[in-house]
């Protein structure tokens, strides 16, 4: 079984441990186009490190960047305290599995896992026990013989990780690897990429626009938007810390409350929210200058939904349910502030039988905790 997160090692936390990938003010144009701009970033062995973003936001060149494939127009990639500069992909410690797969539709399935280390010229004794070993990792023995179409999409994706390893990379550079699989089977499969890279040693680079894979597959990620890498950070730091309005908005659903800050001190802070229609209360400071115009973002998931009104002046509304969607383990309702401002709210499904369920037009109350609130100014 995979570890937690937090139970991961930490080499990022330790000030003498050395970075195992150095990116230093990596800047890529494409004529006037700046696809990656004075991106630095230090990964260390043995990580999971995603790189989150949406379309175009220079993950992708990023990931290019440091297989060889493109070269950058300023700034310097070390590997192993190596300089990669001049150096060509195929002399690189890298491999990359890509979204496709890429595999040959005419080989077997131990002859696509074999096909690197035949170009190496190893002996046929030493190739053919790495790939027996391989594919025992990946679980595909008793497989060896089929080719590509008689597999599964879960399969093909376990044969081109395999193939990736075999060869025993340093690095390996994965680009959308899951993309392809349905929703069931990429999560299923996100768990067995832990396992095989936590069982291997070997760092593993994840472009990934799937925030949820992000969240499950790595130790740390970094959010980029714009060629710029905005946030580094573990999951948990990410999703509950987020540093700025973008990555508050761009990791999961959130509530916004628009207000201003009427009181700061070191151990609370205040807002006025016409969005809300009261004040907001969070229990830590921030810094902000008097008057500075913020935004609360509270997740669904810390917002209780009650019947009741709280006893509580702050963090607090009342509205109307105008939608209800009911998804197994959680439903999510759409409520209606008084305010006018419409707020998500997420509550499990603790129960098969509730004789008192909120519904379609019932007036509630919505109310949070002032440990649940982040407050973000930009």
């Amino acid at each position: 079984m995979a570890a937690r997160p937090e139970e991961r090692k930490a080499p990022w936390l330790d000030a003498k441990a050395q970075p195992y990938i150095r990116i230093e003010g990596i800047t890529k144009k494409f004529g006037e186009f700046v696809a990656v701009n004075d991106v630095s970033l230090n990964i260390y062995r043995g990580e999971i490190f995603c790189l989150l973003g949406g379309s175009g936001c220079g993950k992708t060149t990023l990931l290019r960047m440091l297989a060889g494939f493109e070269q950058p127009s300023a700034g310097r990639i070390f590997i192993d305290g190596v300089s990669m500069e001049g150096v060509p992909p195929y002399e690189r410690p890298v491999n990359m599995m890509f979204q496709s797969y890429a595999l040959f539709p005419h080989m077997t399935v131990e002859q696509n896992v074999a096909f690197g280390l035949k170009q190496e010229k190893l002996p046929r004794e030493e190739i053919e026990s790495r790939v027996a070993d391989m594919l025992g990792i990946v679980k595909l023995g008793g497989m060896e013989k089929r080719k590509p179409h008689q597999l599964s999409g879960g399969q093909r994706q376990r044969v081109a990780l395999a193939r990736s390893l075999v060869k025993r990379p340093k690095l390996l550079l994965l680009d959308e690897p899951l993309g392809a699989l349905d929703k069931k089977l990429r999560e299923h499969t996100q768990f067995e990429l832990v396992n095989i890279q936590e069982r291997l040693g070997v760092t593993f680079i994840v472009v990934t626009h799937d925030q949820e894979e992000a969240m499950t597959l790595a130790s740390r990620i970094g959010v980029m938007n714009q060629g710029y890498i905005v946030q580094v950070g573990t999951p948990h730091e990410i999703y509950e810390f987020p540093n700025s309005r973008f990555v508050t908005e761009f990791i999961g659903n959130v509530n916004m409350f628009e207000g201003r800050i009427v009181e700061d001190e070191p151990d609370h802070v205040t807002i006025s929210s016409d969005e809300l229609g009261g004040p907001l209360y969070v229990g830590h400071g921030v810094s902000a200058a008097p008057e500075a115009q913020v935004w609360a973002a509270v997740r669904p998931e810390k917002m209780i939904l009650s019947r009741e009104q709280p006893s509580f002046e702050y963090n607090r509304a009342s509205g109307v349910i105008k939608e209800i969607a009911y998804m197994g383990d959680a439903s999510i309702y759409l409520v209606l502030l008084d305010s006018g401002k419409t707020v998500r709210i997420t509550q499990p499904n603790t129960y098969r039988h509730a004789d008192d369920r909120l519904t379609w037009d019932d007036r509630v109350w919505v109310s949070w905790d002032e440990s649940s609130s982040v407050v973000v100014t930009e």
